[in-house]
Protein backbone atom coordinates (compact mmCIF):
# COMPACT_ATOMS: atom_id res chain seq x y z
CA UNK A 1 0.00 0.00 0.00
CA UNK A 2 1.43 3.39 -0.93
CA UNK A 3 2.72 5.47 1.92
CA UNK A 4 0.53 8.44 0.99
CA UNK A 5 -2.78 6.55 0.93
CA UNK A 6 -3.92 8.22 4.12
CA UNK A 7 -3.57 11.64 2.54
CA UNK A 8 -5.45 10.57 -0.61
CA UNK A 9 -8.42 9.19 1.36
CA UNK A 10 -8.47 11.92 3.96
CA UNK A 11 -11.86 13.64 4.27
CA UNK A 12 -11.82 17.42 4.42
CA UNK A 13 -12.80 18.96 7.71
CA UNK A 14 -15.89 21.11 7.43
CA UNK A 15 -17.05 23.38 10.23
CA UNK A 16 -20.76 23.50 10.90
CA UNK A 17 -20.65 27.19 11.73
CA UNK A 18 -21.71 26.56 15.32
CA UNK A 19 -18.33 25.46 16.56
CA UNK A 20 -16.28 27.98 18.53
CA UNK A 21 -13.37 29.07 16.44
CA UNK A 22 -10.55 31.26 17.68
CA UNK A 23 -9.80 34.14 15.37
CA UNK A 24 -6.74 35.90 16.78
CA UNK A 25 -6.66 38.49 14.02
CA UNK A 26 -10.20 39.59 14.92
CA UNK A 27 -9.87 39.32 18.69
CA UNK A 28 -9.77 42.82 20.23
CA UNK A 29 -8.21 41.48 23.40
CA UNK A 30 -5.28 40.30 21.33
CA UNK A 31 -4.87 43.58 19.50
CA UNK A 32 -6.19 42.19 16.22
CA UNK A 33 -7.92 43.77 13.28
CA UNK A 34 -10.96 44.95 15.24
CA UNK A 35 -8.75 46.69 17.76
CA UNK A 36 -6.91 48.46 14.95
CA UNK A 37 -10.23 49.42 13.34
CA UNK A 38 -11.52 50.93 16.56
CA UNK A 39 -8.29 52.88 16.98
CA UNK A 40 -8.56 54.16 13.40
CA UNK A 41 -12.19 55.21 13.95
CA UNK A 42 -11.22 56.98 17.16
CA UNK A 43 -8.51 58.92 15.32
CA UNK A 44 -10.93 59.74 12.51
CA UNK A 45 -13.46 61.09 15.01
CA UNK A 46 -10.80 63.34 16.55
CA UNK A 47 -9.74 64.58 13.12
CA UNK A 48 -13.30 65.34 12.05
CA UNK A 49 -14.00 67.29 15.22
CA UNK A 50 -10.79 69.22 14.80
CA UNK A 51 -11.34 72.96 14.60
CA UNK A 52 -8.21 73.54 12.51
CA UNK A 53 -8.34 74.35 8.83
CA UNK A 54 -6.98 72.41 5.90
CA UNK A 55 -4.72 73.91 3.25
CA UNK A 56 -7.72 75.73 1.77
CA UNK A 57 -8.75 77.31 5.09
CA UNK A 58 -11.78 75.04 5.55
CA UNK A 59 -12.78 72.98 8.58
CA UNK A 60 -14.47 69.54 8.45
CA UNK A 61 -17.80 71.17 9.38
CA UNK A 62 -17.56 73.42 6.31
CA UNK A 63 -17.92 70.40 4.03
CA UNK A 64 -21.41 69.34 5.10
CA UNK A 65 -24.88 70.84 4.64
CA UNK A 66 -26.53 68.36 6.99
CA UNK A 67 -27.54 70.08 10.24
CA UNK A 68 -27.26 66.90 12.33
CA UNK A 69 -23.75 66.30 11.03
CA UNK A 70 -22.82 69.92 11.72
CA UNK A 71 -24.02 69.68 15.32
CA UNK A 72 -21.97 66.53 15.76
CA UNK A 73 -18.82 68.05 14.29
CA UNK A 74 -19.23 71.18 16.40
CA UNK A 75 -19.13 69.26 19.66
CA UNK A 76 -16.21 70.45 21.82
CA UNK A 77 -12.96 68.61 21.37
CA UNK A 78 -11.77 66.47 24.23
CA UNK A 79 -8.48 67.73 25.56
CA UNK A 80 -6.77 64.39 25.67
CA UNK A 81 -3.12 63.75 26.14
CA UNK A 82 -1.41 60.55 25.26
CA UNK A 83 -1.38 58.25 28.25
CA UNK A 84 0.15 55.35 26.42
CA UNK A 85 3.87 54.98 26.76
CA UNK A 86 5.89 53.33 24.03
CA UNK A 87 7.60 51.14 26.60
CA UNK A 88 4.87 50.69 29.19
CA UNK A 89 4.10 47.09 28.34
CA UNK A 90 7.50 45.88 27.25
CA UNK A 91 10.79 45.37 29.01
CA UNK A 92 12.93 45.25 25.89
CA UNK A 93 13.34 47.61 22.98
CA UNK A 94 10.41 46.23 21.00
CA UNK A 95 7.43 48.58 20.81
CA UNK A 96 4.01 48.12 19.28
CA UNK A 97 5.02 50.21 16.31
CA UNK A 98 8.64 49.16 16.04
CA UNK A 99 11.93 49.04 17.93
CA UNK A 100 13.37 51.75 20.13
CA UNK A 101 15.99 53.91 18.44
CA UNK A 102 17.91 56.21 20.80
CA UNK A 103 20.11 59.24 20.21
CA UNK A 104 21.75 61.70 22.56
CA UNK A 105 21.98 65.45 22.00
CA UNK A 106 24.49 67.58 23.87
CA UNK A 107 25.45 64.74 26.23
CA UNK A 108 28.83 64.41 27.93
CA UNK A 109 31.04 61.41 27.18
CA UNK A 110 29.96 59.79 30.45
CA UNK A 111 26.30 60.31 29.63
CA UNK A 112 26.82 58.87 26.14
CA UNK A 113 28.39 55.81 27.74
CA UNK A 114 25.38 55.35 30.01
CA UNK A 115 23.03 55.74 27.03
CA UNK A 116 24.96 52.99 25.22
CA UNK A 117 24.57 50.73 28.27
CA UNK A 118 20.84 51.36 28.24
CA UNK A 119 20.61 50.51 24.54
CA UNK A 120 22.14 47.11 25.31
CA UNK A 121 19.74 46.45 28.20
CA UNK A 122 16.66 47.48 26.20
CA UNK A 123 17.90 45.78 23.03
CA UNK A 124 17.51 49.12 21.30
CA UNK A 125 19.52 50.78 18.55
CA UNK A 126 21.67 53.80 19.38
CA UNK A 127 22.45 56.31 16.62
CA UNK A 128 25.24 58.83 16.34
CA UNK A 129 23.46 60.84 13.61
CA UNK A 130 19.76 61.57 13.40
CA UNK A 131 17.73 59.36 11.09
CA UNK A 132 14.02 58.96 10.41
CA UNK A 133 13.71 55.87 12.63
CA UNK A 134 14.80 57.67 15.83
CA UNK A 135 12.14 57.39 18.54
CA UNK A 136 13.84 58.90 21.62
CA UNK A 137 16.14 61.95 21.87
CA UNK A 138 17.87 62.34 25.23
CA UNK A 139 19.10 65.76 26.38
CA UNK A 140 21.29 66.49 29.42
CA UNK A 141 19.03 68.90 31.31
CA UNK A 142 15.45 70.03 31.75
CA UNK A 143 15.26 72.31 28.72
CA UNK A 144 15.01 71.73 25.01
CA UNK A 145 18.18 72.38 23.00
CA UNK A 146 18.65 74.17 19.69
CA UNK A 147 20.96 71.44 18.37
CA UNK A 148 20.17 69.94 14.98
CA UNK A 149 19.51 66.50 16.49
CA UNK A 150 17.08 67.85 19.06
CA UNK A 151 15.22 70.05 16.58
CA UNK A 152 14.92 67.20 14.07
CA UNK A 153 13.58 65.07 16.92
CA UNK A 154 10.93 67.68 17.68
CA UNK A 155 9.85 68.03 14.05
CA UNK A 156 9.59 64.24 13.73
CA UNK A 157 7.46 63.87 16.87
CA UNK A 158 10.05 61.91 18.86
CA UNK A 159 10.15 61.63 22.62
CA UNK A 160 12.44 64.43 23.87
CA UNK A 161 13.54 63.21 27.30
CA UNK A 162 15.60 64.41 30.23
CA UNK A 163 18.68 62.35 31.02
CA UNK A 164 16.97 61.33 34.28
CA UNK A 165 15.00 58.87 32.16
CA UNK A 166 18.22 57.03 31.29
CA UNK A 167 19.21 56.84 34.95
CA UNK A 168 15.79 55.52 35.96
CA UNK A 169 15.85 52.86 33.24
CA UNK A 170 19.35 51.72 34.20
CA UNK A 171 18.39 51.50 37.84
CA UNK A 172 15.37 49.27 37.22
CA UNK A 173 16.71 47.51 34.10
CA UNK A 174 13.45 48.20 32.25
CA UNK A 175 12.09 50.90 29.97
CA UNK A 176 10.44 53.44 32.22
CA UNK A 177 7.36 55.31 31.06
CA UNK A 178 8.44 58.45 29.25
CA UNK A 179 5.74 60.97 30.25
CA UNK A 180 7.37 61.74 33.59
CA UNK A 181 10.66 62.67 31.90
CA UNK A 182 9.38 64.39 28.75
CA UNK A 183 10.42 67.98 28.03
CA UNK A 184 7.12 69.92 28.11
CA UNK A 185 5.56 72.41 25.69
CA UNK A 186 7.06 72.23 22.17
CA UNK A 187 8.36 68.63 22.24
CA UNK A 188 5.15 67.37 23.82
CA UNK A 189 2.98 69.26 21.34
CA UNK A 190 4.94 67.76 18.48
CA UNK A 191 4.67 64.20 19.79
CA UNK A 192 0.91 64.49 20.30
CA UNK A 193 0.61 66.06 16.84
CA UNK A 194 2.30 62.99 15.34
CA UNK A 195 0.21 60.53 17.36
CA UNK A 196 -2.97 62.27 16.20
CA UNK A 197 -1.78 61.98 12.57
CA UNK A 198 -1.98 65.75 12.05
CA UNK A 199 0.10 67.61 9.44
CA UNK A 200 3.67 68.60 10.20
CA UNK A 201 4.57 72.03 11.54
CA UNK A 202 5.41 73.71 8.22
CA UNK A 203 2.70 72.02 6.18
CA UNK A 204 1.57 74.47 3.49
CA UNK A 205 4.61 76.74 3.94
CA UNK A 206 7.37 77.63 1.46
CA UNK A 207 10.74 79.11 2.41
CA UNK A 208 13.33 81.09 0.50
CA UNK A 209 16.67 81.31 2.32
CA UNK A 210 18.37 84.57 1.41
CA UNK A 211 21.93 85.66 2.18
CA UNK A 212 24.47 83.81 4.30
CA UNK A 213 23.76 81.84 7.46
CA UNK A 214 26.40 81.32 10.14
CA UNK A 215 24.62 80.67 13.44
CA UNK A 216 22.55 77.87 11.89
CA UNK A 217 24.13 76.78 8.58
CA UNK A 218 21.95 76.88 5.49
CA UNK A 219 22.18 73.11 5.02
CA UNK A 220 20.79 72.60 8.53
CA UNK A 221 17.93 75.00 7.87
CA UNK A 222 17.05 73.09 4.71
CA UNK A 223 16.97 69.84 6.70
CA UNK A 224 14.66 71.45 9.26
CA UNK A 225 12.31 72.82 6.60
CA UNK A 226 12.09 69.40 4.96
CA UNK A 227 11.60 67.57 8.27
CA UNK A 228 8.84 70.00 9.16
CA UNK A 229 6.91 69.31 5.96
CA UNK A 230 7.83 72.63 4.30
CA UNK A 231 9.15 73.31 0.82
CA UNK A 232 12.32 75.15 -0.26
CA UNK A 233 12.02 77.85 -2.94
CA UNK A 234 14.96 78.26 -5.30
CA UNK A 235 13.84 81.77 -6.30
CA UNK A 236 12.80 84.67 -4.13
CA UNK A 237 9.00 85.01 -4.23
CA UNK A 238 7.58 88.24 -5.64
CA UNK A 239 4.92 89.81 -3.39
CA UNK A 240 3.38 91.75 -6.28
CA UNK A 241 3.01 88.68 -8.48
CA UNK A 242 -0.56 87.69 -9.31
CA UNK A 243 0.49 84.04 -9.37
CA UNK A 244 1.87 84.29 -5.83
CA UNK A 245 -1.09 86.14 -4.34
CA UNK A 246 -3.77 83.95 -5.92
CA UNK A 247 -2.49 80.74 -4.26
CA UNK A 248 -5.49 79.57 -2.24
CA UNK A 249 -3.77 77.40 0.36
CA UNK A 250 -3.23 78.27 4.03
CA UNK A 251 -0.70 77.26 6.68
CA UNK A 252 -2.25 74.50 8.78
CA UNK A 253 -0.56 75.34 12.09
CA UNK A 254 -0.99 79.11 11.93
CA UNK A 255 -3.40 80.58 14.45
CA UNK A 256 -6.91 80.58 12.96
CA UNK A 257 -7.60 84.18 13.98
CA UNK A 258 -4.37 85.53 12.48
CA UNK A 259 -3.68 86.93 9.03
CA UNK A 260 -0.57 84.75 9.17
CA UNK A 261 -2.65 81.72 8.23
CA UNK A 262 -2.83 83.13 4.70
CA UNK A 263 0.93 83.61 4.51
CA UNK A 264 2.47 80.59 2.82
CA UNK A 265 5.80 81.98 1.54
CA UNK A 266 8.55 83.19 3.84
CA UNK A 267 11.79 84.94 2.97
CA UNK A 268 14.21 83.87 5.71
CA UNK A 269 17.38 85.83 6.48
CA UNK A 270 19.88 85.77 9.35
CA UNK A 271 19.52 88.90 11.42
CA UNK A 272 23.10 88.51 12.69
CA UNK A 273 24.60 88.70 9.20
CA UNK A 274 25.27 91.71 6.98
CA UNK A 275 22.39 90.74 4.71
CA UNK A 276 19.48 93.08 5.49
CA UNK A 277 16.92 92.85 2.68
CA UNK A 278 14.04 95.21 2.23
CA UNK A 279 11.30 94.32 4.67
CA UNK A 280 8.37 92.50 3.09
CA UNK A 281 4.96 91.77 4.61
CA UNK A 282 2.45 91.62 1.82
CA UNK A 283 -0.32 89.08 1.45
CA UNK A 284 1.12 85.64 0.92
CA UNK A 285 4.78 86.72 1.26
CA UNK A 286 6.35 87.67 4.59
CA UNK A 287 9.92 88.23 5.65
CA UNK A 288 11.25 86.66 8.85
CA UNK A 289 14.63 86.26 10.61
CA UNK A 290 16.10 82.81 11.03
CA UNK A 291 15.80 83.24 14.81
CA UNK A 292 12.00 83.27 14.37
CA UNK A 293 12.20 80.07 12.35
CA UNK A 294 14.26 78.34 15.07
CA UNK A 295 11.86 79.53 17.78
CA UNK A 296 8.98 78.06 15.80
CA UNK A 297 10.72 74.69 15.70
CA UNK A 298 11.55 74.73 19.42
CA UNK A 299 8.01 75.62 20.45
CA UNK A 300 6.33 73.64 17.64
CA UNK A 301 4.19 76.63 16.74
CA UNK A 302 3.98 79.11 13.90
CA UNK A 303 4.74 82.06 16.13
CA UNK A 304 3.38 85.56 15.40
CA UNK A 305 5.64 87.94 13.51
CA UNK A 306 5.95 91.58 14.51
CA UNK A 307 4.49 94.03 12.03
Amino acid sequence: MPENWKWRNRQPTVRSGNEPCSAPAMDPARGGAWAHSRAALHRLEKLLRCSRCNIFGLRPVDYTDDEDMKSLLLLPEKNESSSTSHCSVMKTGQRKDGPLVLIGSGLSSEQQKMLSELAVILKAKKCTEFESTVTHVVVPGDEVQSTLKCMLGILNGCWILKFEWVKACLQRKVCEQEEKYEIPEGPQRSRLNREQLLPKLFDGCYFYLGGTFKHHPKDNLIKLVTAGGGQILSRRPKPDSDVTQTINTVAYHARPDSDQRFCTQYIIYENLSNYHPERVRQGKVWMAPSSWFIDCVMSFELLPLDS
